[in-house]
């Protein structure tokens, strides 16, 4: 898991929800299906089709001087669905997404609105939308194409009924996403959320808060966004902690605002205006049963606009976020919060208002066009990485992190040279492995878990990066490497079993290939502190079988 609440850590890099990566996504798609438990890790309903199982959420961080990428499937890593009792007719797909963020914020002169789409991640890797539903009102009906008139229908109000238990849904290409409140990835990251494991839901604790809200994702604009709970006094750590109070209210009347069940929808509010409202004035529809009171994002006002002050009567301003310190950031950074009511209900602007703090010159991107360094190589990518051994009844019992759909091997050894293989094709359980050592010597013995097989999945295509020896590749980095073996001494038969594939003496090769004759395959996550130039990779054929074979590869 790549979460903590280090301040002396980049969140940036470090702050990602990445326990699940190697976990396949699953859904519900009916409420039989969520009472039983029994979800799926493929799907189709003709539109939307997920053939082969796709990995959960952040799949790999990459960062730059000046920005941070993250690439992910986009699914969430608890069980998704189902979407209205399964008579919604959109499911979620893998997106392939790979989403940058700036690592400084520039705060413009004129603020920009947010458009449809996505305009942020959350640590799980599943999208954030804003708070439109893309239909707007455009004097006679509601018509798609929200941003185009002064009355923009408001998602949450008009499309929560589709959410599913995690508060979230999909359109018609199958992109998960939220609109507000991430109740289930804050459930995961431990924000005072409830999950009811019969009903296999999620609520708001009714206890009091103890603690700050998590880091919950990176908006484009490179702000944070929290969850709904910061300290008292946004600059003061030891103030308490208590539930932020948004900076809108509905026009009822109230607080200075216009009446608009009396007075009509005439008029847009001010921050409206500030965010460039369309000039021609276009009155909205009268408020009534068929279009309530709240119906439209405009039908909210900014206390600020009413002589009230943040800080004072409320707490997030009209963008929906604050100056303050946080458990990550000590010294200080404005951050977005979720936005909701006393009894856990969304209230607008739920996630970020509908303008953004700073500039939004972060975006969905296609390709990295620069040098980065890896700070994350999660789902398939994963090294295997071993837990204490366990000695009881005359065995070791040996655990360790795997990938689903990943098959192991357990060796040992009595020098950390020359490994044996204990136990072969050990099938992963999600992400977790184990298995045994029957005649332990528990005077000297080493063991280690390697992956030598991968079931099919709906990977992005991209993967590590792939390089030939002779080749080279930089630290911190997750790279697959095709070794051509020398010629000398004669090459092993095709899918002969390979005891071990090292770089530079220590750096353990995981997800070895032998399919073709003379051809390894071998993928090695490189260190930080990895020893840099020309270095060996050694590849040990199993017993009996030939001398290693050396080649040269270079790390910078």
């Amino acid at each position: 898991m790549c979460v903590g609440r280090n301040a002396a850590a980049d969140p940036r890099t470090n702050g990602w929800f990445t326990t699940f990566s190697g976990q396949y996504a699953r859904i519900y798609t009916n409420d039989a299906m969520q009472s039983a438990g029994s979800s799926l890790t493929a799907w189709s309903n003709g539109s939307q089709t997920q053939a082969a199982p796709a990995y959960c959420g952040v799949q790999d961080v990459y960062s730059s001087a000046n920005w941070i990428y993250v690439r992910s499937t986009g699914l969430a890593s608890y069980t998704m669905g189902p979407w209205q009792h399964g008579n919604f007719p959109n499911l979620p797909v893998n997106q392939k997404n790979l989403f940058r963020f700036p690592r400084t914020v520039t705060v413009p002169v004129t603020n920009s609105s947010t458009g449809l789409g996505q305009i942020g991640i959350f640590v799980d890797g599943v999208e954030m939308f804003n708070s439109c539903d893309a239909f707007y009102w455009n004097g006679s009906s509601d018509v798609s194409g929200a941003g185009s008139g002064y009355w923009n229908r408001d998602a949450y109000v008009n499309e929560g009924a589709t959410f599913d238990p995690g508060y979230a849904h999909q359109q018609n290409t199958g992109t998960y996403h939220y609109h507000a409140n991430p109740i289930g990835l804050r459930y995961l990251l431990g924000d005072h959320v409830t999950y009811d494991a019969a009903a296999k839901t999620f609520s708001e604790s009714t206890t009091a808060p103890t603690q700050h809200s998590p880091l919950l994702g990176w908006v484009s604009d490179g702000c944070p966004i929290y969850g709904p709970y910061g300290y008292s006094n946004a600059t003061n750590p030891a103030s308490g902690i208590r539930r932020m109070i948004s900076g809108y209210v509905i026009r009822n009347g109230q607080y200075g605002t216009s009446n608009l069940t009396a007075n009509g929808r005439t008029t847009i509010p001010a921050w409206a205006v500030r965010l460039g409202a369309p000039s021609a004035n276009q009155a909205g529809p009268a408020v009534s049963s068929s279009y309530p009171l709240g119906r439209y994002m405009e039908d909210n006002d900014y206390l600020g606009d009413h002589g009230f002050v943040q800080g004072v009567d409320f707490d997030l301003d009209e963008f929906n976020g604050r100056w303050c310190v946080t458990p990550e950031f000590p010294t200080g950074i404005y951050a977005y919060f979720v936005a909701i009511a006393s009894n856990g209900v969304p209230v607008y602007p739920y996630n970020i208002g509908r303008g953004y703090y700073g500039s939004p010159t972060g975006s969905a991107v296609s390709s990295i066009g620069e040098t980065v360094v890896t700070n994350f190589a999660g789902g398939p990518s994963a090294a295997p990485v071993m837990q204490t051994p366990h000695y009881g009844n005359g065995l070791v019992t040996l655990t360790w992190s795997a990938v689903e759909g990943g098959s192991y091997e357990l060796d040992a050894s009595t020098n950390l040279t020359n490994w044996s293989a204990l136990r072969t094709n050990i099938a992963a359980t999600q992400i977790a492995a184990s298995n045994y050592d029957s005649a332990p010597d528990l005077a000297a013995k080493y063991y280690r878990a390697r992956r030598i097989a991968l079931a099919a999945y709906d990977g992005d295509g991209s993967g590590p990066l792939a390089v030939a020896p002779g080749g080279n590749a930089a630290r911190s980095s997750s790279v697959t490497v095709s070794i051509t073996l020398p010629s000398s001494p004669p090459w092993p038969p095709a899918n002969a079993p390979i005891s071990s594939v090292t770089l530079a003496g220590t750096i353990t090769g995981s997800s070895i290939s032998y399919a073709t004759q003379g051809t390894v395959v071998a993928t090695f996550n490189i260190p930080a502190n990895a020893p840099t130039g020309s270095q060996n990779i050694v590849v040990t054929f199993g017993s009996p079988g030939p001398p290693p074979y050396t080649v040269t590869f270079t790390i910078d």
